[in-house]
């Protein structure tokens, strides 16, 4: 009990660490796990691991291969979830290099990693193959925290991002056919025979069958309405354990393919149920990964670590971190409009994740339980990688960014909260003055009309964490808080200003503030004497942004006056004599003006 106990409050501890200091969960799960497993014989009174995975006849938690199955079944459920995020709209619309990458640089990397661990570790093929296929897996968990606080162009940003999530279930497929392929060899030699073959086939139809039929039917269920709402989250979790287990009556080892595919056929499917479904998963997958990762890497031996503590072992890294991954983003973007700067940049940001350190886990368990020769070099050779390329570039990526010089000079992007007809108007103005701006809103149909209106909008809930973790943002550097609920306006800066106000958060001014002169708030947007209603009013009726040229600070707060004595007409922005546009704050006393600035200002055009 106190073991399964820890497990979870361990788990669930290292996540918080991970939250807290913005670095990878996977990076203090697996230390926390070697510290109390096999690190932990160098230190406890006994010589033996505080805590023993395998029953040995003495102690430990799983007897017999109920390990392995538990691993089974949590891999099984992290990889559905996992499927669920591929949208094949999503691939559509990524830019070639980012598909490049996924396709040609998985391919590449595989190839070469295969290569490089056949002739430096000394891995028969079938196994160099095996140990490729896990490491071509970044995923998204690893880079997010890595590049949350660079401030690096949007090119960069959304390559990276797109390739840890759409690689995260194309990879675990992959890995799950050649251990397939490789695994009905037998002994894994080099021998296939037609019946061989015919057995990989077997899987592959067994696999890709059942779990497109368990999507149709399940998405069948949901349409009919044959599952209460209470019940579809567990009536899920129940569905993929038996699609799972269905898959390897049939097929033996066709289970966490069947589910990746269901996952995947899910996941293209539009249904508004599967966003509560795929929210439960990744509470799920959280707990799983917490527990899963400290049990396997408590499950590792010292002499599992020793069979790596060699010069060869630290080759095999550099040639996947110097040689592999730059080969494959080289290749993948010769023709793009990415600079060489920029090529090296995206070469050395190429964690691996939590996907390679599980499957990883599960095929070395299995195997080596089957008695297969090297077998027992999967696990810790994958680990090494995992938390090699983690580390690497946790504490590197901020230096070789500068180094190769492809960190913003500065954050001008504008985050607009609220994406309503007076943020729309306002986002379109700074669009077509070459400003970067992304509104966000929980109303679709703001949204909606935001993208027909050919901005960059994203639907969130601003009580989430979502928007915190989207790296694409990192250039956005002022809030504005532009909806009518001042709730919300204060919320929101008080979360987004310290990631994305670097230069400045502002919110609209509340009813209250406006009556009451005395309380205009260091943070008040465009106008002490305007609030969310009358900007609406004023958009309403004349939906248009003016200018109007300054000619000395005295005639600069003359039109201040009659712009504000006109109720139809609210200051909005300053352009300096570099064209660059600077936002009002409420308390207009401190904008200092030159000669040849202009003031924008929204609604009534008025003469001067």
């Amino acid at each position: 009990m106190l073991e399964l106990a820890g497990i979870v409050i361990l788990g669930i501890l290292a996540q918080w660490v991970a939250w807290k200091f913005k670095i990878p969960a996977i990076l203090p799960l697996i230390l926390t796990g070697l510290f109390i497993g096999p690190f932990s014989t160098l230190y406890s009174i006994d010589g033996n691991k505080w805590l023993e995975p395998l029953w040995n006849g003495k102690i430990g938690l799983f007897p017999g291969e109920s390990l392995f199955n538990f691993v089974s079944l949590s891999i099984a459920l992290i990889l559905f979830e996992g499927g669920l995020t591929l949208k094949k709209d999503e691939i559509k619309n990524v830019g070639p290099v980012i598909y490049k990458l996924i396709t040609l640089g998985s391919f590449i990397t595989m190839i070469s990693a295969a290569v490089a661990a056949h002739f430096i570790i000394g891995l028969n093929w079938p196994l160099s193959f095996l140990f490729s296929s896990l490491i071509i897996v970044t995923g998204p968990t690893v880079i997010t925290p890595i590049l949350r606080n660079l401030h690096l162009k949007k090119d960069i940003s959304t390559i990276l991002k797109w390739e840890g999530i759409l690689i995260d279930p194309i990879g675990a497929l992959v890995a799950v056919l050649v251990f397939e392929f490789i695994s009905i060899g037998g002994d894994l030699g080099s021998q296939y025979t037609k019946e061989t073959l015919i057995e990989f086939g077997k899987i592959i139809i067994t696999g890709f069958s059942i779990g497109f039929t368990s999507a149709y039917v399940f998405a069948f269920s949901l349409k009919q309405k044959w599952i209460p709402h209470y019940l579809l989250n567990v009536v899920s979790l129940a569905l993929v354990l038996c699609v799972f287990v269905l898959a390897d009556l049939f097929a033996h080892e066709s289970g966490l393919l069947a589910v990746v595919i269901m996952g995947m056929v899910l996941g293209n499917m539009k249904l508004s149920a599967l966003k509560d479904v795929l929210y439960f998963k990744e509470t799920i997958s959280i707990l799983l990964i917490s527990i899963l990762f400290i049990l396997l890497s408590a499950n590792i031996n010292l002499s599992d670590l020793q069979l790596i503590y060699n010069w060869n072992s630290l080759i095999l890294f550099a040639c996947v971190v110097l040689i592999v991954r730059p080969l494959g983003v080289f290749i993948s973007s010769s023709k793009s409009d990415l600079n060489i700067n920029e090529k090296i940049f995206i070469s050395w940001v190429g964690p691996r994740g939590i996907v390679a350190a599980g499957i990883a886990s599960l095929f070395g368990l299995k195997l080596t339980m089957q008695g297969v020769e090297n077998a027992n070099y999967i696990t810790p050779l994958v680990f090494m990688i995992v938390l090699g390329t983690v580390l690497l570039n946790s504490t590197t990526a901020k230096l070789m960014a500068r180094f190769t010089k492809v960190l913003l000079k500065k954050t001008e992007g504008i985050l607009i909260v609220g994406a309503s007809k007076p943020s729309r108007l306002i986002a379109t103005y700074l669009k077509n003055s070459d400003r970067r701006v992304v509104l966000i809103d929980s109303n679709k149909n703001n949204i909606s009309s935001a993208k027909k209106e050919g901005l960059e909008a994203i639907e969130c809930d601003l009580y989430e964490d979502e928007i915190l973790e989207n790296i694409e943002l990192s250039d956005m550097g002022y809030v504005l808080a532009l909806t009518g609920s001042q709730t919300i306006n204060e919320y929101a800066l008080s979360k987004l200003k310290s990631s994305f106000g670097e230069e400045g958060s502002f919110r609209l001014i509340s009813d209250e503030e406006m009556r009451d002169t005395g309380k205009n708030p260091k943070e008040g947007l465009f106008s002490p004497t305007d609030d969310y209603i009358n900007i609406s009013e004023v958009v309403r009726d004349f939906p248009q942004i003016n200018e109007v040229s300054i000619t000395s600070a005295e005639q600069y707060q003359e039109i201040i006056d009659t712009i504000r004595k006109e109720i139809k007409s609210i200051p909005i922005f300053i352009k300096d004599l570099n064209n660059e546009i600077n936002i009002i704050p409420a308390s207009h006393d401190e904008i200092q003006v030159e000669p040849g600035f202009k003031l924008m200002y929204l609604g009534k055009k008025l003469s001067f």
